[in-house]
């Protein structure tokens, strides 16, 4: 395996180099969201080919991330730890990213990068997790460009799959638990009023419900903005329960929200490529929480 991750590399930097700073850095200066810079990032993600955790397609994709991110003039910078996985020590980086905002308090959005780690076929994660990154980019891009209320942080968590194929006890969510541990040490978890959390969002038949264990007036804040943009067939009002990163945080008394489309055929195949997401999906949420963020910031702000 780490043979071929070696032997891979030269092509990962080849996805990853020489022009990757012309997606953020083309002349538009629109402040919508643009779903076809978003279907770039994902496109280019899944050039890379598969990206578990400890690889040298992960890290390739944190230098991207980074590059595209500094190229829309958002800091950013890697939170480094090593994970004690059913494999052993493995080394993963979170990717930590902040727009100031008016007030130093923090509303997140957060997608996972990393891809199923399979031995048997080639996982290269479309939906799973590029399309939620590449969701989150282009926000990024968007609101650099806003004056925001509150401070906008971006995470893209690195290890929320599990290692081994079963999803298990700790084998999994390795990057948002040594986030909140990171922050509830260091006191900056206090400061982190809401997240909203991406995952799963490219499928072409997007089909997304109200995640259960979600905070509720988040989730209501959400639908209320899909209804009123008029996606409300890709917002069902029925509820589903996914044990994902936002749950941690919820743990934590972070207010915490999760996007996800499970209703995805491909989910943890070899279809789960370009063939099987859209880029009117990523339209459909970017446009969705765009909506929503006023009026979750006004719901901070009046301290409800």
């Amino acid at each position: 395996m780490r043979g071929a991750m070696a032997a891979a590399a030269a092509l990962v930097m080849f996805a990853c180099g020489g022009d990757g700073a012309q997606v953020a850095g083309s002349s538009s200066s629109s402040s919508r969201f643009d779903s076809g810079r978003a279907w770039e990032h994902l496109r280019r993600q899944v050039a890379i080919g598969p990206r578990p955790a400890g690889s040298a397609e992960s890290q390739a994709t944190r230098r991207y991330l980074i590059e595209q991110l500094r190229a829309a003039g958002i800091e950013a910078h890697e939170q480094t730890f090593d994970a004690s996985t059913p494999i052993g020590l493995v080394s993963m980086a979170n990717v930590v990213a902040t727009i100031p905002g008016a007030r130093p308090e923090r509303i997140a959005l957060a997608s996972h990068y990393d891809t199923k780690l399979s031995p048997e076929f080639r996982f290269v994660g479309a939906s799973d997790g590029a399309s939620s990154t590449a969701a989150v980019l282009e926000l990024g891009r968007v609101l650099k460009g806003r004056k925001n209320p509150f401070t906008i942080e971006l995470i893209f968590f690195d290890g929320e799959e599990s290692v081994e194929w079963e999803w298990r006890g700790d084998d999994n969510r390795y990057g948002s638990r040594h986030y909140v541990e990171q922050a509830t040490a260091d006191g900056s978890l206090a400061g982190l009023k809401a997240l909203i959390l991406l995952d799963l969002i490219g499928d072409k038949n997007l089909n997304i419900r109200r995640e259960a264990s979600s905070t509720r007036w988040l989730n209501d804040i959400l639908w209320a903005s899909a209804g009123r943009l008029g996606h409300g067939a890709h917002f069902q009002p029925d509820k589903v329960t996914i044990d994902d990163d936002h749950v941690i945080f919820i743990k934590a008394g972070v207010p915490a929200v999760d996007l996800i489309d499970m209703d995805f055929p491909a989910w943890h195949t070899a279809k789960d490529d370009l063939d099987a997401v859209s880029p009117r999906s990523l339209q459909i949420v970017g446009d969705v929480v765009l909506d929503a963020l006023p009026h979750i910031e006004k719901h901070l702000a009046s301290g409800q």
